[in-house]
């Protein structure tokens, strides 16, 4: 099997250990908050492109990833619906919420790109670093061989990202700008409790 460490070893912070056996406990929380990640995950890849049609590469590259997001989607109620749980209602992703604080408004067009980029770099970076917990950690085997097979999916997805935001803008100012949302993304996951962050993919 594949190990994708090297993809996400640019987030400061790894998750909590603790994270993964809370996580078990409450899978049916779990499967639904990833239900909903999955959804916004595709919302988002539409709205670049609308918001970037002229974006020639962008629009190539992210259309199969919407309907790869909305594909795991599926595949996320499929594993809802063999356990017999019903998709409930979303709840406030604080984690993305406290992350789109940090998105900048105003300067140049491809600047304000570069900053939804590098934000959904993160958060597909995340999921596919806990992705790998639950893979290694979780007892139900088909869930462990369906979190492998998505943790896989993540991290291309995150490659993706960062490498049309160094398409867009200059590779240094890229560079730049991830380490300060690295930071960024550590802090907010510091601010969470780990215990009351079982029942959430983030």
């Amino acid at each position: 099997m594949i190990d994708v460490t090297k993809a996400v070893l640019g987030l400061y912070l790894p998750t909590d250990p603790r994270w993964a056996n809370l996580a078990e406990i409450h899978i049916k929380d779990i499967l639904i908050d990833h239900a909903y990640c999955e959804q916004k995950a595709a919302s988002s890849c539409i709205s670049l492109i609308i918001l970037h049609p002229d974006k020639e590469e962008l629009v190539k590259t992210l259309t199969p990833v919407v309907a790869e997001e909305w594909g795991h989607f599926e595949r996320v109620l499929e594993q809802l619906h063999k356990r017999g749980y019903q998709l409930g209602p979303a709840r406030k992703d604080e984690y993305v919420v406290a992350l789109m604080k940090h998105e900048r408004k105003g300067g140049h067009r491809d600047r304000q790109l570069m900053d939804k980029l590098l934000i959904n770099a993160l958060i597909e970076a995340r999921s596919c670093e806990r992705f790998k917990l639950l893979w290694k950690n979780i007892g139900d085997e088909e869930l462990s061989k369906f979190y492998y097979e998505l943790m896989i999916s993540e991290a291309g997805h995150y490659v993706n990202f960062i490498e049309l935001a160094k398409l867009y803008r200059p590779e240094e100012e890229v560079k730049a700008r991830w380490k300060e949302l690295l930071l960024i993304e550590a802090e907010i996951m510091r601010s969470f409790e780990p215990q009351n962050q079982g029942k959430r993919m983030h």
